[in-house]
């Protein structure tokens, strides 16, 4: 890959950047079909991309043409490792170098790196962070002992975590992995819902085994789940245990109680890890009773080995018509996670 800087004057006026790219095939994957990978950088970044062959000429803004210089390189050494780009990609390393701008200030484009994002690989599929709230929560979990999750759906969240919990085992450096999800969702007690306690669990659960099966080989799944492997522990049974070398998640802690939550964390044993997921913004607790996870994010903000990510409307990577619902709900109510998050602290 070969690159020629037509001008270089100061960050804010115009310049031009040609970038030459080596293997045509892949070219072709880098550009999208019809250019949509192209025109996306264009729209977000203001830049006029034209392609010529292997060539792509930028012209905009000398930060805009760097920060789309830096979007196609690293998209075209993701391409180099094998992994198929689309959209949501392209999306995410957009708002990686945007984020990369609002931290560092250097001076010219030539000194800038690649965008590196942090990744989750599995046997069956490897997992890149498409956000900067992604790629510090991947990090977080690799590096603390617990980690909270708070924010919005389509965030990514839980998904995260059970890849990471995933990779984990798959590794050998946890025994089990141990799916958690307090079962008040529907207002419906667990008694009163037909078949054995994994069979009425298992809706509530749902989320989570899709993301497992997402990450591993179906069979292999059900192997773990056989085995204890993987392991289906409602809420209300953990009390008692300690959870030695394994990787644990609670998902949907918001509509934990406070004694519920205390219960929980203080389950951790050597060699595992927590990860806690939710969104103080959907507590379905009864009235007047208070989230153990709104609880948890206040007491525990300033205990060593414990991180919390907060992601907001602005992370979210499902649908982009789920982030502009989550907008719309937040001004009706006069709440956004952020400021929900600033609230517990």
């Amino acid at each position: 890959m070969t690159r020629n800087l037509r001008s270089q004057p100061d960050q804010s006026a115009a310049a031009h950047l040609e970038l030459a790219f080596e293997d045509n095939r892949l070219v072709s994957q880098l550009y999208g079909e019809f250019d949509q990978n192209l025109a996306l950088i264009e729209q977000r970044l203001g830049v006029q991309a034209n392609s010529r062959g292997n060539h792509v000429m930028l012209r905009g803004g000398a930060n805009a043409v760097d920060q789309a210089r830096r979007a196609l390189e690293s998209l075209y050494d993701m391409l180099e490792e094998g992994k198929v780009v689309g959209p949501a990609d392209v999306d995410g390393v957009i708002r990686m170098v945007q984020s990369e701008d609002s931290q560092l200030s250097l001076p010219t484009l030539e000194k800038r790196g690649k965008v590196r994002m942090a990744q989750i690989a599995t046997r069956k599929a490897t997992i890149v962070a498409r956000n900067p709230a992604q790629d510090g929560y991947i990090r977080a979990m690799d590096r603390f002992e617990m980690v909270f999750g708070v924010g919005p759906a389509g965030t990514g969240k839980t998904y995260l975590a059970v890849a990471h919990a995933a990779t984990l085992l798959e590794r050998g450096e946890i025994n089990r992995i141990i799916l958690s999800r307090p079962a008040v969702e529907a207002g419906e007690r667990l008694g009163f819902l037909p078949g054995d306690m994994k069979e009425k669990v298992d809706p509530y659960l749902r989320p989570l085994y899709d993301a497992l099966y997402d990450m591993m080989q179906p069979e292999v799944v059900e192997r773990c789940i056989a085995s204890g492997a993987i392991e289906v522990a409602p809420l209300a049974f953990m009390r008692g245990r300690t959870l030695a070398n394994s990787a644990v998640i609670l998902d949907e802690a918001q509509n934990t109680t406070s004694m519920q939550m205390k219960m929980f964390l203080t389950r951790l044993g050597e060699n595992s890890k927590m990860i806690i997921t939710g969104d103080p913004t959907q507590v379905d607790l009864p009235r007047g009773e208070k989230s153990g996870l709104v609880e948890a994010l206040h007491l525990l903000s300033d205990v060593e080995g414990i991180h919390t990510t907060r992601f907001t409307d602005k992370d979210v990577v499902r649908h982009a018509l789920v982030a502009r619902i989550v907008r719309a709900y937040e001004g009706a109510t006069g709440k956004s996670p952020a400021s929900e998050g600033k609230l517990d602290v």
